[in-house]
């Protein structure tokens, strides 16, 4: 009888830990989740810098290759 409590405790304790763990893992996946979409609205200027500086460097290309 002592075996089957002692067990159940064990179960229980095992079962609040895990819950524990889970709640922490979902809980730093929101964090990253968070901090991801603030590094992409902070890194968004520059990017659009880069992409027109892109644009106008294939319109000098392709007006350098239709004067030849």
């Amino acid at each position: 009888m002592l075996f089957w409590i002692v067990l159940a405790g064990v179960l229980v304790a095992a079962l609040v830990v895990l819950g524990a763990v889970a709640y922490g893992v979902l809980g730093a996946f929101g964090r990253l989740g968070r901090e991801l979409e603030g590094a992409e609205r902070d890194a968004r200027p520059f990017l659009d810098q880069v992409q027109a500086t892109v644009d106008r460097a294939n319109q000098t290309a392709v007006a350098a290759a239709d004067r030849r």
